[in-house]
């Protein structure tokens, strides 16, 4: 029997992995930053040991991308320090392990979709702690672990775009979402189930980095008319540019994935991001 170890499950992607952990032959550990502080390296391997976890999936991430502009040094504690305490211990209890980054390592001015092997470069404090959490895993290098970037992450659960544009649909005649940012949403549910097919096929001696979304090509204006469309919300969506819309982080203008990699070594489908929509909101009862 496998042990695994699933951090940040509170968030979307954790509490998706455990919506469907019972459909998998593994013992899960579900843990949260109130249950395990995994910035804390020995609190992490007392965990480790006592539990006798021989796999990791690490949800847990400081995401609050504004907030991280002034608040650096968590940011760090979470998306870097603690990834790098992931590796070094399952480098050397001979853990697999599968972290979770991000599109914003990139800085969204590409005009083709993005391969793993690209040159890294983020527009802020969010995205450099999250390559520095990648930059901090390939150093260790522990065997049969990976790196899933992802984008556009929405859920039944916690919070999101979708349960935004649906909250505000509800309320208001007009919205305006930005139109010039591209890119494709990832049902964090599809991830999830995902993370748990691949992992009985994970072998390799070097860090794999691999992108995940749902498949096609969108702004944040094209999925928030979907939203209130398959809701049938009667509130209209009108295009703005982001510079009407100032935020403290620069946000990637272009966050668009090639998932070959993910798809041929794996032998994985992805499903179409409507579909995954609709299996969304049909989950939390929205679509009419």
């Amino acid at each position: 029997m496998n042990n695994i170890l699933v951090t940040g499950a509170k968030g979307q992607l954790g509490s998706e992995i455990k919506d469907i952990s019972s459909d998998y032959n593994y013992k899960f550990f579900f843990t949260d930053r109130d249950s395990l502080d995994i910035s804390n390296e020995e609190s992490l391997k007392l965990f480790i040991q006592n539990n006798n976890i021989n796999i990791i999936i690490n949800c847990a991430a400081y995401t609050a991308v504004d907030k991280a502009e002034e608040d650096e040094v968590n940011a760090d504690k979470i998306n870097h320090l603690a990834v790098k305490y992931l590796a070094k211990l399952s480098k050397e209890k001979n853990i697999k392990l599968i972290h979770i980054s991000t599109d914003y390592v990139f800085n969204g001015k590409a005009f083709k979709p993005y391969i793993e092997s690209d040159t890294t470069n983020p527009n802020g404090v969010y995205g450099r702690t999250k390559l520095d959490g990648e930059n901090a895993m390939l150093s260790i290098n522990p065997d049969n672990s990976i790196i899933i970037r992802t984008s556009w992450v929405y859920s039944s659960f916690g919070a999101n775009f979708v349960k935004t544009m649906l909250r505000l649909g509800k309320d208001r005649d007009s919205l305006g979402v930005i139109y010039d940012q591209v890119g494709t949403p990832t049902y964090a549910r599809d991830l999830a189930k995902a993370i748990l097919d691949i992992l009985p096929k994970i072998s390799n001696t070097k860090v794999g980095i691999y992108n995940y979304s749902n498949e096609g090509v969108l702004s944040w204006y094209d999925f928030a008319k979907e939203i209130m469309r398959m809701a049938k919300l009667d509130c209209k969506i009108n295009p703005i540019e982001t510079k009407e819309y100032p935020t403290p982080a620069t946000r990637p203008h272009y966050s668009l994935f090639n998932k070959s990699k993910i798809k041929k070594e794996f032998a994985i489908e992805i499903p179409f991001w409507k579909d995954s929509l609709d299996q969304c909101l049909i989950k939390m009862g929205e679509r009419k």
